[in-house]
């Protein structure tokens, strides 16, 4: 009896959403486009309106863009679009946006020299050794990311542990300088990007038919032909994949650059936070974060354009 009331009453809420138009479609696709209303596109609006400011000297910094008048709420009709007019006067943010493309691009393409042989090792190990090498892949992220990067500040300094174990060797005598540079960003971004490396190449290898292999001998290629004519095409969308993964949140790192990078290897990520909290000039530090975002979303949208192109028949 409990079953069938448990029935009738999801048929009849069923029944209701069908009345008003909310088929089972319609709720698993807008859940999602709630959220991401919720949580990135009104944020972006946000940020977006605070853009086409000015600062002023107040809480807000800047002034609002609606003025109270004549009984209702107007917008203004002159917006600041010196904001981002700035951004190619001052050549601070130009080098900040072209180091941080540079540095998340050979960033990338260490995270997939690295985790392309090791995603390969584990999607060819025995399937009962898989899941406990998938986590000491993932074990990482089990840690907050402050720790990992303040525990290679220990590593990487001067009196550090790596080089006072050089110098008790002998191999050096003075300490290497490992810190405030370049050097030390790129060991951080791609120890702490490397598992969103790994993961979708290992996807791509684990799903890959190995009879295809099988195939290509029988055809007299060597391995190391196979290999360059079956595996690496076969996995190249787990390398797009996480080669996105890797690059899109490398180009806005804050966090690595700030305790491990120096004043010559300025990225954007720290650019907009100095505006935002040093200078309180929000309205240049939104025109910063909006043009991040047009300069990765747009290329983005141009790929995705072009490969969806690609794969039709």
């Amino acid at each position: 009896m409990a079953s069938k009331g448990n029935t009738s009453w999801i048929e009849g809420l069923a029944s209701s959403l069908a009345r008003i138009g909310l088929t089972g479609r319609r709720i698993v696709i807008g859940v999602p486009l709630i959220w991401l209303s919720l949580f990135f596109l009104l944020p972006f609006l946000i940020v977006l309106k605070i853009s086409f400011a000015t600062q002023i000297l107040g809480i807000p910094p800047y002034t609002p863009l609606f003025d109270w008048s004549q009984g209702g709420w107007l917008p203004r009709l002159q917006l600041d679009f010196s904001n981002y007019a700035y951004l190619f006067e001052d050549k601070l943010y130009i080098v900040a946006y072209l180091n941080s493309v540079k540095i998340a691009f050979f960033a990338t393409c260490i995270c997939i020299l690295i985790a392309y042989p090791v995603a390969y090792g584990v999607a060819r190990v025995p399937e009962s050794w898989r899941n406990p090498l998938l986590l000491l892949i993932v074990l990482p992220f089990w840690t907050s990311l402050l720790l990992r990067v303040y525990a290679w500040i220990g590593l990487l300094k001067n009196n550090g542990i790596i080089n006072n174990f050089l110098v008790s060797i002998g191999l050096i005598t003075d300490p290497l300088p490992m810190m405030n540079n370049a050097f030390s960003i790129y060991v951080g971004i791609v120890y702490s990007y490397l598992p969103f490396m790994l993961l979708p190449l290992y996807a791509a290898l684990s799903r890959m038919d190995l009879t295809l292999l099988e195939a290509a001998a029988d055809l007299g290629a060597s391995r190391t032909r196979a290999f360059f004519s079956v595996t690496l095409p076969l996995s190249i969308p787990g390398v797009i994949a996480g080669g996105m993964l890797v690059f899109i949140p490398a180009i806005g790192e804050f966090v690595i650059p700030s305790l491990l990078g120096g004043p010559s290897t300025t990225m954007i990520g720290r650019v907009i936070w100095d505006e935002f909290f040093e200078n309180q000039a929000w309205p240049v530090a939104s025109a910063v974060a909006i043009a991040l975002m047009l300069f990765l979303v747009v290329p983005i949208m141009i790929f995705q354009h072009y490969q969806a192109r690609s794969e039709q028949p």
